[in-house]
């Protein structure tokens, strides 16, 4: 079968697109942009996306057109689509027919750690012989790709809460029936589709509704709004971390090294030394640890997977140190996750008599953000930076919907950018060896890490050549 995916440059959709061109269909698409991690990721599948979305893309004439939800009505493609009276579908609804149909799906849903923790428990699965197949909104660095069928039951997905498609507005993990789901945590966030909280909890209490009585929940104990979700009703067996008497951490030890005993209850079942920092990481090998029991691995060969866990591109990974200053690439799309990432870098970095300073250069592209939703947040979660710089561009698709300038008023040490030009070498400039720079945003930024690094580059042959001369 022939599918022309729209929208192929999202996490989402490209995953999709690898996993149809593995099964053995033939693949196109299209997207306005399509940056790393995805570029990259469709490239080595072979697929050659096109730029845009034109009506004349028509002209393929695929078996089926799969929409994804950047797409909405307008787009010269699918205007064409529909006038044409071609056989569309949505994503989600492609994956649950023609991928997830007869495979035991473990989910991972929640506002935050939905990648890492999906990353985790793949790993795990992997470690345990179960060569699972996932879907994965990031690239883990133990895998190398975002999404693969596997050649056994498990399916892993991460399970995202954004809308299906312009004719589908229910989340898109509804479409996954799971027998395992995780739920991680949840906040206020996609503040272009859902008007409040609650909207999000009943899409949540959605997903709940579809887990077999026979299932497993694994929810984040002291969450209060999944606990409201939950209380809306259950149907399936609940387990819970973070919690005393559930999966939890104990023995807490975190610095350059990041050690804790993993316990259910009462029971240790071993201590696990863990290269991501943070508290947050905690919680998501907890939950990736009881996901995977409830799936028959046990605890401590978990523990034993997530010793040798590299983490997820894109997940403050190091771009590369030039002048003494390391340079990370971080996805970030919410103030909690902004906060989290800093206070996490900080605890690891603190040693007596050091406190080396962090430099938090940020773009504020998801839509939460950019519409300005969580302003007071957002710049409460940057105060834990010595310095910020941030990108807000004031024209074209994301452009900040308010005063950045004006907002960040309060934050010592902040500058805004309004070109992308230039904003590398002021990152540089304010640099000084011994620093850690933190590049935060949940779209290319224009290879920002890869900019600061040449400047950082050329500043030291400058001093090299000057000192020479």
């Amino acid at each position: 079968m022939h599918l022309h995916i729209l929208g192929i440059g999202g996490t989402f959709m490209g995953g999709l697109a690898q996993l149809a061109k593995a099964g053995g269909h033939r693949v196109t698409g299209c997207d306005a942009a399509v940056y790393p991690p995805m570029s990259e990721q469709l490239r080595l599948a072979g697929i050659d996306p096109i730029e845009g979305f034109s009506a004349d893309q028509l002209v393929l004439k695929p078996d089926c057109f799969v929409v994804g939800n950047v797409v909405t009505r307008g787009n010269a493609l699918m205007e064409a689509i529909l006038d044409s009276g071609a056989a569309f579908v949505s994503g989600p609804q492609w994956l649950h027919e023609n991928v997830l149909a007869g495979r035991d799906v473990l989910a991972v849903a929640g506002t935050h750690g939905k990648t890492t923790t999906a990353s985790m428990l793949a790993w795990i699965l992997q470690h345990a012989g179960a060569s699972p197949g996932f879907l994965i909104g990031g690239v883990p660095v133990d895998f190398g790709t975002s999404a693969r069928l596997g050649q056994g039951p498990a399916f892993v997905i991460e399970a995202d809460e954004y809308d299906t498609a312009l004719f589908d507005k229910r989340s898109k993990f509804v479409h996954y029936f799971p027998r395992i789901a995780v739920l991680n945590n949840l906040e206020f966030d996609h503040a272009d589709i859902f008007p409040d909280l609650a909207a999000i909890e009943t899409q949540f209490h959605h997903l709940v509704r579809c887990i077999r009585a026979s299932g497993r929940v694994i929810v984040n104990g002291p969450d209060p709004a999944l606990a409201r979700v939950l209380q809306r009703g259950c149907w399936s067996v609940v387990e819970r971390f973070n919690d005393p008497a559930g999966w939890h951490a104990a023995r807490i030890e975190e610095g350059l090294a990041h050690e804790f005993d993993v316990q259910a209850g009462a029971v240790v079942h071993g201590r696990l030394r863990l290269a991501l920092a943070g508290e947050h990481n905690r919680d998501n090998a907890l939950a990736a640890i009881a996901a995977a029991c409830a799936a028959g691995v046990e605890p401590a060969r978990a523990i034993e997977a997530l010793q040798a866990f590299s983490g997820v591109r894109r997940r403050l990974e190091v771009a590369g140190v030039a002048l003494g200053v390391t340079v990370y690439d971080d996805f970030a799309h919410h103030p909690s996750a902004i906060a989290l990432t800093l206070q996490g870098l900080r605890r690891r970095l603190a040693s007596p008599g050091a406190a080396p300073r962090l430099l938090a250069v940020l773009e504020p592209r998801s839509n939460t953000m950019r519409l300005g939703a969580m302003r007071q947040a957002l710049v409460d979660s940057l105060r834990l930076a010595d310095r910020v710089f941030c990108y807000a561009p004031r024209e074209g698709r994301h452009a900040v919907a308010w005063d950045a300038a004006e907002a960040l008023r309060e934050v010592q040490g902040a500058s805004v950018a309004h070109e992308l030009e230039g904003l590398a070498a002021q990152v540089a400039a304010a640099a000084r060896p011994g620093d850690h720079v933190v590049v935060m945003s949940n779209g290319g930024f224009g290879g920002m890490p890869r900019r600061i690094l040449e400047e950082l580059q050329r500043r030291a042959q400058s001093r090299l050549v000057g000192g020479c001369g």
